[in-house]
Formats: structure tokens, C-alpha cells, sequence
């Protein structure tokens, strides 16, 4: 009986054994942590729902835990998602799902171990929330792809030696059924890494520009013009690790609240009091909702409830670091290091208050996400959209012109270059009735508004 046909009983007792042979021959605390990993991947104890071959054995993902609770006992670092996390997180599943062969066997051995770090080029100056409007180009080449165009807002880009890319390769298509999906190596001549520094002092995020950078069309894992479907992997691993990611109760930002109220009673207040215990029961929720969607995953992918995590991890994030300035302001203002390297174990409140705005913004806005879930879970009238037959090079304009004939646009205000209209010719804000403009503010403002909001 081959491992594919075994039962679910039959791989829980296979993957024990598994692992009690393992650790008999490789010890954790007798090597780099790295060697480890490398070791587990070969072993096919990394995920071990992936295939054999691809750093696993292609039982159920519910063994997953069994794994790390057994590597952690023979004294094994946690395997930390966040040694590379855009890797891990998002270019993993997106790999092991579409990728090839020889690109699976490259690529993810050292993606596991956090040797080869990764990124993700997907936004641009004019395509964020609206990514399906991105405008980088991909002309073909023969066998090759010649990219040209401009992402922004790419984290560990400057540290990244790959990345996945979404390019469009046929302007005359519907802005959805014109990209591909490539992955990029960031030392290819023509590619150029530009840090962003922050609030914060750090500079995480960057704008990269890509001048006839040429890639070989072995790099390609969509079909030419298929690049969104291939795409929706990673955007929906992206949410479910962001949102997905609550720490244990009374972790994270909330642990230091707590902390922070137990310590100081002088602090605790009647008005104060209502909102610590919101807070409180708002990080409880998320928690014990990521631990259902987490048990949801065993059985496959993540999927729109990963939305719904990310939204609310990003309020909760916001809140309770508002909160913490708020409770003790003169410690907020304690951060005298806005250098680059600032990297030190515990941060002042400042940093974290800081950091917390990006949340909504990054791994796609509340509004944006906030839309998927009025359409898909609570089925509310859908916003109307541009005909999805017209082709992109039809909705751009002149706005953002590219050097390969593209164009950049946005909705804008009647009788302006980039006023646009639907398919039966009326405005955008003239074809939304105000019944339904009401109902969805009034939807948002429940789900996003908290008592410090």
C-alpha cells in the first residue's frame, strides 16, 4: 500500500514513526539550525502535506502539528515563519500549486530553510487596491519575457534573491485575463531595489524598477493571460497569514496590555476599565477564530475567511496599540533611535503604534477586503462594476502613460480624461442607488468602528 493510499490511522501512526526514526539520527542541538531544516525538508517533514520529493510525503496537514510538537521536544529552534515569511507564507503554497517539476525541486528546499529569501511584485504606483489594473509589461522574446515596469510597496525586496511576479502580457485582453505570473531572481540584470523608509524609522518595504529585465519562459507558472487565477493562491495565503497569525491568549500587543493593567493599578480607572475589556475580548475572538479557521485549513486551502482574519487582526492591531500610548504617554514618546538598523528586542510603544497604521493598508486594504465579504459571505447587492469583457488598454488613460504603450487610470469626476462609465454608458455614481450606499456604510461602520477607533 503506497503512502497516498494509506488512511488517515494509518498516517498517524506512520508519521510517529516517522519522526522517532528521524530525531534517532539527527539531532538538532548537534547542528545549525539551518542544516536542520534542510534535513527535515529532505526527510519530507517540512509540509508534510506537499508531495514527495517537495518536502513532504502527501498525508493529511492536520499532521503538521504532530511534527512540530515533536521537533520542539528534541530541542529543535521553532520553526519560525518569520526566518521568510513572504517564502513561507505565500511563494510556498503558490509553488508547490502551479510550478514545475525542476522549479520545485530549485526552488523550495532553500525557501524552507530561509537561505534564499523572497518577495512579492505585485502593486504599483497606480495599481494597489486595484491590482488587476497593474501595468508592468512582459513582452515574449522567443523563449524569453522582457519585463519592464515599476512595483512599490515591495517588502524585503533589497534582501530578496526571489520573487513572485504578476505582469500583464496582453493589453488588448479584459484586465483580468491579460497577466501572467512569473517568478522573478532578483539579481537578473535590469532589476533595481529601492528601500522606502518609514514612520517607524525602518525601511522594509521598497519600490523596485525593472528595465528590460529578460526571464526565461522555464520561469513562467501560469499560462500566458492566466496569471490572476495563479495569483488568487498567493493573495489568499497572504490574508490567511496575516490575519491568521493571533498569538496564543494574552500574546503579542495584547500581552503587554495586559501586563501593563495588571502591574499598574493606578492606572485602572472606571472610564479605562470598558475599554481594556473590550479590548481584551476582541483579541479572545480573533484568537479563538483563527484557531476554527486554522482546523478549516487541515481539509484544504484557505479561502475568503482569510479576509475576514486579516480585518480583524488589522483593527485589533490598531486599537490595543492606541490603547498602550494612550494608557502610558510619556513611555510612547520614548524612541530616540529613527535609524534604519534600529532592530532591537523590545520596542517602545512608539514603534508599535507607528507600525500598526500599515495594517490596514498592507496584504490588501480593509475597504477592499471589507468588499469581498459583503459579496461572497453576507451576499449583500454587489457594487456595479466596469463591463469585464472591455479590454484593459480601453479603461487607461493618458494619466499614466508607460514607455511600452500602456496607460494607468483611475475613476474620476465627469468630463475629465479619466471619467468612466459602464458598459450602458452612466456613471459610476449615478448607477449605485443611495439605499445601497447607505446599507454598506452602515455594514462598514459596524465591522470596522471600536470603541478607540
Amino acid at each position: 500500500m503506497t503512502a497516498t493510499q494509506q488512511t488517515p490511522a494509518a498516517h498517524r501512526d506512520g508519521i510517529a514513526q516517522t519522526l522517532r526514526d528521524f530525531l534517532a539520527k539527527n539531532d538538532p542541538t548537534a547542528m545549525s539550525a539551518i542544516e536542520f531544516l534542510g534535513r527535515r525538508f529532505d526527510a519530507g517533514l517540512a509540509w508534510v502535506h506537499a508531495p514527495v520529493g517537495s518536502g513532504g510525503l502527501g498525508w493529511e496537514r492536520g499532521l503538521q502539528a504532530d511534527v512540530e510538537q515533536a521537533m520542539e521536544a528534541a530541542g529543535a529552534e521553532h520553526a519560525d515563519i518569520m526566518r521568510n515569511p513572504i517564502g513561507l507564507g505565500m511563494a510556498a503554497p503558490t509553488v508547490l500549486a502551479h510550478a514545475a517539476p525542476e522549479l520545485k525541486s530549485r526552488l523550495l528546499r532553500p525557501l524552507w530553510t530561509g537561505e534564499e529569501m523572497w518577495c512579492q511584485l505585485f502593486s504599483e504606483p497606480g495599481a494597489g487596491s486595484d491590482l488587476a489594473g497593474l501595468a508592468t509589461r512582459a513582452i515574449a522574446d522567443g523563449d524569453d519575457w522582457i519585463i519592464n515596469g515599476q512595483k512599490v510597496w515591495t517588502t524585503y525586496a533589497h534582501i530578496s534573491k526571489w520573487a513572485m511576479l504578476l505582469a500583464r502580457t496582453d493589453p488588448s485582453a479584459p484586465k483580468h485575463a491579460g497577466m501572467t505570473y512569473f517568478l522573478l531572481d532578483m539579481t537578473t540584470p535590469g532589476v533595481h531595489a529601492r528601500p522606502l523608509r518609514q514612520a517607524t524609522g525602518q525601511a522594509d518595504f521598497n519600490e523596485v524598477f525593472l528595465d528590460d529585465v529578460r526571464i526565461s519562459d522555464t520561469y513562467r507558472i501560469s499560462e500566458p493571460g492566466a496569471g490572476w487565477s495563479t495569483a488568487r493562491t498567493t493573495l489568499v495565503n497572504e490574508r490567511a497569514i496575516i490575519g491568521g497569525s493571533e498569538p496564543c491568549r494574552e500574546g503579542g500587543h495584547m500581552g503587554r496590555l495586559t501586563e501593563m493593567w495588571r502591574d499598574r493599578p493606578q492606572l485602572r480607572t472606571g472610564d479605562r476599565f470598558g475599554v481594556v475589556v473590550d479590548a481584551w475580548i476582541r483579541a479572545e475572538v480573533a484568537r479563538l477564530s483563527n484557531e476554527r479557521t486554522r482546523q478549516l485549513m487541515v481539509s484544504g486551502e484557505p479561502g475568503v475567511e482569510g479576509s475576514g482574519a486579516k480585518v480583524t487582526a488589522a483593527t485589533n492591531n490598531q486599537i490595543i496599540t492606541r490603547l498602550l500610548a494612550q494608557l502610558d504617554p510619556s513611555a510612547a514618546l520614548d524612541y530616540d533611535d529613527w535609524s534604519v538598523e534600529y532592530d532591537a528586542a523590545i520596542r517602545p510603544e512608539t514603534f508599535h503604534y507607528l507600525r500598526a497604521r500599515a495594517n490596514t493598508i498592507e496584504g490588501g486594504t480593509t475597504e477592499i477586503l471589507l468588499g469581498q465579504i459583503a459579496d461572497r459571505i453576507l451576499d449583500l447587492p454587489r457594487e456595479l462594476k466596469l463591463d469585464p469583457n472591455l479590454p484593459w488598454q480601453d479603461i487607461r488613460n493618458d494619466d499614466y502613460h508607460s514607455p511600452a504603450g500602456s496607460h494607468g487610470g483611475r475613476l474620476d469626476r465627469p468630463g475629465s480624461p479619466g471619467h468612466c462609465t459602464f458598459a450602458v454608458g452612466r456613471p459610476l455614481y449615478t448607477r449605485f442607488p443611495a439605499r445601497i450606499r447607505r446599507r454598506r456604510r452602515r455594514f462598514r461602520r459596524r465591522a470596522v468602528v471600536g470603541p478607540l477607533a
